[in-house]
């Protein structure tokens, strides 16, 4: 039994000895393979394509993969180990395709060259079926992120008026589960037969919501107010977005945090259309000019009695709320005896997402040239009004400018033909103005021996001699303040990086390297400390002593700790952003009680 036994394992072994020059041989040969997450998938879903090798190659290029469309990819994954003193490596280029019709397509070859030498994969047949439902395990980071986010044009009235304001409110809805990292517009719609204005959102503030019954996060993106210059069906061209998000894997680093894997997902509000009703034709006054809102009307002077010769100002001024900048003023009449110039026109509008409000008037100056009473006959001024769907005219009041003296008067008097002009009599003393004495005086020589001047420069040197000496001695006392210098120089340390900071932000890495050197050299200058030689506790106790309240401690130590956690987890521009907010409003608080 014994010798059956040895001769057994003799024999293994010489076996093995035999296929060993066989296996080194095929570990040696090059394999180029083609992989398919499944054969057989529904319209809806996605194909994830692999093409793997075991030995490093150059120049590879993949199919035209007919049918489907790259919605990622290529990313490369390199795996390479030792076992047994044996070497394995494996080289992968994967692709995320979408299907684009169904039907049967065949993945083509894709080629690569090894050690001099082309190699090809093979070829394999995918059927594409109707869409299907997806269990959420088999839901890739691109299908989670289609669904976690949605960009949303709100629209306040989508049949308005004619010149009617409609505000248009661009909204990004993000599931809790996701993070977006980045995002850049890839087409501004163009408002083609609107007046536009945009509404600047100066930062984006996060805020919560719902979105189809579920709770998302959303961020207000863009503003815009329109003015509708036409009637009938009106496009709003789409807002198109490609957006960075991070999306959480099953997988956790070293501290236990989840993993984030990082893909790009193109968005789009979409079309909108308004269907814009015209102005009634019926009721509309004669002295409309497309003026639509809500308005008030007012004729006013700055006096009503004067001489001739003096001047006075005439304001025109509708006021309110509506297309403030899309009609005329009216005009006034004026008799032909007040010389009038040019108006000037004053624009007080702001724009909010109700529209514009506030007021635009024109400014009249008037010269009257003789004695009299002249009227200022009263104007009108229609408008539409969109929420009664009624015109409404104003009219202004007449107002008498009386001239109190000068040359006798042409003087206006009211009656059924109109005013009637009476002949102008000069008076004895009518060029009184006119100067006969010019005041003129004679032209002389200014020496400088004696002037001002030259007791100014004289005396000088002895005036800036003792500013010099207490300035040379301040300097020398600073310089010899070497406590007092650290400090300073601390401080300016700080408002240096955390300028540094607000440049660098959407760069993780150095935004909160910035940062954390700033809350450092901020305690260095007020605690006179280094920050170096004490932790997050010891620092906290410090703060306890000089009585900074345990929020502002708690605040000041949290940003600390989230400038460490940076180098080691995903941090959105979002959390950079309220990291930057929050370090800002530390600091003023803590120099408030310290």
């Amino acid at each position: 039994m014994r010798k059956s036994y040895i001769l057994l394992l003799f024999f293994i072994g010489l076996v093995c000895s035999l296929l060993n020059p066989v296996a080194a041989q095929d570990a040696d040969a090059v394999t180029f393979e083609l992989q398919l997450s499944k054969d057989k998938l529904g319209i809806n879903e996605r194909l994830r394509v692999d093409f793997t090798m075991n030995k490093d190659g150059d120049h590879f290029t993949p199919p035209d993969f007919e049918g489907f469309r790259v919605v990622g990819g290529p990313l490369q994954n390199i795996s390479s180990s030792w076992v047994n003193g044996v070497r394995s490596y494996s080289k992968t280029y994967s692709y995320t395709l979408a299907p684009t019709a169904r039907g049967v397509f065949t993945i083509g070859q894709a080629t690569i060259e090894i050690d001099g030498e082309l190699y090809k994969s093979l070829e394999k047949k995918v059927e594409v079926t109707a869409a299907v439902d997806k269990p959420s395990d088999q839901m890739t980071a691109d299908d989670i992120a289609g669904e976690s986010l949605h960009l949303v044009a709100e629209v306040s009235k989508t049949d308005p008026y004619l010149n009617e304001a409609v505000s248009v409110v661009y909204k990004l809805y993000v599931s809790p589960s996701v993070n977006v990292s980045n995002f850049r517009p890839l087409d501004n719609p163009k408002y083609n037969n609107f007046w536009s204005q945009d509404i600047p959102v100066t930062r984006y503030d996060v805020q919560n919501g719902t979105y189809d019954g579920k709770p998302y996060r959303y961020v207000v993106l863009k503003r815009v107010v329109l003015y509708p210059q036409k009637d009938g069906k009106l496009e709003i061209e789409p807002l198109s977005l490609e957006v960075t998000i991070d999306v959480p894997t099953n997988k956790r680093d070293f501290f236990g945090g989840r993993i984030f894997t990082q893909t790009n997902r193109t968005v789009s509000a979409g079309k909108r259309t308004i269907n814009v009703k015209p102005l009634p034709v019926a009721g509309k006054p004669s002295d409309f000019n497309g003026a639509v809102g809500e308005f008030n009307l007012s004729v006013t002077t700055s006096k009503t009695e004067l001489n001739a010769s003096e001047s006075l100002q005439a304001v025109v001024e509708v006021k309110g709320k509506g297309n403030l900048k899309l009609f005329q003023l009216p005009e006034l009449s004026l008799p032909g005896a007040l010389e009038v110039y040019d108006p000037e026109f004053d624009e007080q509008v702001r724009t909010t997402l109700s529209g514009m409000q506030g007021s635009v008037s024109n400014h009249y100056t008037i010269v009257p040239d003789t004695k009299g009473k002249y009227p200022i006959p009263g104007i009108s001024f229609s408008y539409f009004n969109p929420r009664t769907g009624r015109y409404k005219t104003l009219r202004s009041d007449e107002i008498i400018i009386n001239v109190l003296s000068g040359p006798v008067t042409g003087r206006y008097e009211n009656s059924g033909s109109g005013p009637v002009k009476q002949s102008v009599v000069g008076a004895d003393n009518q060029f009184h103005f006119l100067k006969t004495q010019p005041g003129l005086k004679p032209k002389t020589v200014n020496h400088f021996f004696g002037s001002l001047s030259f007791w100014l420069w004289l005396f000088l040197p002895v005036i800036l001699i003792p500013i010099a000496i207490m300035f040379g001695k301040r300097r020398e006392a600073i310089a010899s303040d070497v406590a007092g210098n650290k400090v300073r120089k601390a401080n300016r340390l700080a408002r240096k990086y955390l300028s540094k900071a607000k440049r660098e932000l959407g760069q993780k890495e150095a935004f909160y390297i910035a940062l954390e050197k700033a809350l450092h050299n901020y305690l260095k200058a007020k605690l006179k400390i280094e920050t170096s030689e004490f932790s997050k506790d010891k620092i906290a106790s410090l703060l306890e002593k000089r009585e900074v309240d345990a929020d502002t401690a708690e605040r000041f130590i949290g940003l600390l700790k989230n400038c460490e956690m940076a180098r080691y987890s995903p941090f959105s521009n979002v959390q950079m952003q309220q990291d930057y907010q929050e370090a800002s409003e530390v600091i003023s608080s803590m120099d408030k009680q310290l």
